[in-house]
């Protein structure tokens, strides 16, 4: 069942003091980013993100799930309606990531 334009909404109304998110359609699911990195995305109106070191610190009780068949595992995120606690978490995951490979132009 693909995720809902509502919950993408809400999801991105909790996140709105968290500086630099946006997002990405994708086969009737949601791919998020932090700071230009990919740190989780709505996956059947499930918000889930990356596993990084900071993730697992900040969700002690943490539930692993599959995006989709075939994916890597990725964390559930049950804090939807704490925006610091959202904020706090997005950023960690953000700052664990690497930054975004640069595409070479094709001449």
């Amino acid at each position: 069942m693909p995720s809902t334009k509502e919950y993408l909404e809400y999801v991105l109304e909790q996140l709105s003091e968290t500086e630099e998110i946006s997002f990405r359609g994708m086969m009737g699911e949601f791919i998020l980013y932090c700071r230009g990195k990919v740190v989780g995305g709505i996956y059947d109106n499930r918000l889930l993100i990356k596993p990084t070191d900071s993730a697992q610190k900040l969700l002690p009780d943490r539930v692993y799930e599959l995006p989709y068949e075939g994916a890597k595992e990725m964390l559930l995120v049950d804090l939807i309606d704490d925006k610091q606690r959202l904020k706090e978490l997005f950023e960690a995951v953000a700052d664990d990531l690497p930054a975004p490979k640069r595409k070479a132009k094709k001449q």
